[in-house]
């Protein structure tokens, strides 16, 4: 049976279908309403229905989604898209869709993608990383999403960025209602209000990492300090979960020198004599989170 997965982000929706072998058939990928719940379902629900007509098969739905639904509620909590918030989507959308629909974290759904056919591939423990508008992160052991007691593991973006004295004072306020989450320096918009402390300039990510690559000394020394900051980060996540391997999401993935700069500086904070953990850039791409929320419905 065909599968269905649908990526929802704050900006847009992408759907694509995948075989039973994982081939993809299809895909789409249209604006999302913006601040619009009920339009958000109506979207969804058209473009399962055109899918389906296309294909000429009903399919199983699954849904990567900002946030997680609340174990005690079943409504959606911790969403970057807050009118999801509060909400109760999933029964919203099956009722629209008239079938079983399986939703996860986005950063779940894009570290169960790379952990099936990516670059955690034959992993036993793949710990998946998102850094783009936000900062998340998501955990697979024995080709499984580990969702937790809180329905929030893998939530790395929220826990206080470690700190070694460079930071600024007050630290930053995250959406969260928190001050100095991982997320306020790893987003790209944190690393952009860094740059922006630290020389006065308004530069977004990508301008940064152009900057850098030309020469430009001050876009240098902020992304020393954002290695520096992901380093120290993911450290902690080696130290608690040490898995195999941490892949790499979102627009800063593809700043390629991460891959090598990153782990030579999480050694001094890995309580190891060596640290077998890989870095790896996503195969899949930003198409991690739509593929692993078709695999949500593995061996359907």
């Amino acid at each position: 049976m065909e599968r269905i997965g649908i990526d929802l982000g704050g900006t847009k929706i992408e759907i694509a279908v995948l075989d039973e072998g994982g081939a993809e058939r299809l895909r789409r990928r249209v604006d999302t309403p913006a601040g619009d719940y009920e339009a958000t379902l109506a979207t969804i629900g058209a473009l399962v229905a055109g899918a389906e007509r296309e294909r000429g098969a009903r399919c199983t739905v699954g849904v990567a989604m900002p946030g997680a639904l609340s174990l005690a509620t079943g409504r959606v909590k911790n969403a970057n898209s807050t009118c999801l918030i509060g909400r109760p989507f999933r029964e919203d959308l099956q009722a629209r869709l008239g079938r079983e629909v399986r939703l996860a974290n986005d950063a779940n759904c894009f570290a169960l993608s790379e952990a099936v056919d990516g670059a955690g591939r034959g992993a036993a423990c793949v710990f998946g990383v998102i850094l783009g508008t936000g900062v998340g992160g998501g955990l697979v052991v024995g080709g499984r999403v580990l969702e937790g007691a809180n329905a929030i593991a893998g939530e790395w973006g929220h826990n206080p960025m470690p700190l070694a004295g460079d930071e600024p004072l007050p630290l930053p306020r995250c959406y969260c209602g928190r001050a100095g989450c991982v997320e306020t320096f790893l987003s790209g918009p944190g690393l952009a209000a860094d740059h922006e402390r630290a020389t006065g300039e308004r530069l977004d990510a990508a301008a940064i990492a152009r900057g850098a690559a030309a020469g430009d000394a001050a876009c240098e020394a902020t992304l020393a300090r954002y290695e520096e900051r992901l380093a120290r980060s993911l450290a902690v996540v080696v130290n608690i979960v040490d898995p195999d391997v941490i892949v790499l999401g979102g627009g800063l993935s593809k700043l390629a020198r991460l891959y090598e700069r990153v782990p030579l500086l999480w050694r001094r904070h890995v309580f190891s004599d060596e640290v077998r953990t890989r870095l790896a850039p996503p195969v899949h791409g930003d198409s991690g989170g739509v593929r692993g929320a078709a695999w949500l419905w593995d061996g359907a």
